[in-house]
């Protein structure tokens, strides 16, 4: 069971405008999940840092889902999160994908449902939201 953390809709996020997501990581973390997108059914961007879940270790994976259909499946070896520790990761919206900027890192998801807006962001697992901002 995944635990569920906030959810927030309506945050009419466009092209040329960033959410920066701060929190802290549980100490005994398996993984977390950040999903942007249009809302519960169109996530634009499924973000899912990995410590050690579903046979990953250390790998940040992302996807998209449209209703029950997930996408492929995209890996970052890079992984800048500690258990335990803070973590503080800003999204930048743009026409054509989404920036993932983590600390001293960024990479690029693809807009694959060419969402012109995203109003939907949550949270789930090992993660505890404490600021939530947008710009």
């Amino acid at each position: 069971h995944i635990s569920q953390g906030p959810v927030c809709t309506n945050l009419g996020l466009k092209p040329g405008q960033r959410l920066t997501v701060k929190g802290k990581i549980a100490p005994n973390a398996k993984s977390f999940v950040m999903n942007l997108g249009k809302d519960a059914t169109l996530l634009g961007l499924h973000f899912n840092p990995r410590f050690e879940a579903h046979g990953d270790v250390n790998t940040i994976v992302c996807n998209s889902k449209k209703v029950e259909e997930w996408g492929a499946e995209h890996r970052e070896t890079v992984f800048p999160f500690q258990k335990g520790g803070t973590a503080e990761i800003t999204f930048g919206v743009n026409q054509n994908d989404v920036t993932v900027h983590l600390p001293g890192h960024q990479f690029k998801f693809p807009n694959r449902l060419n969402l012109s807006v995203f109003d939907y962001f949550d949270t789930q697992g090992d993660f505890t939201l404490q600021s939530l901002s947008w710009e």
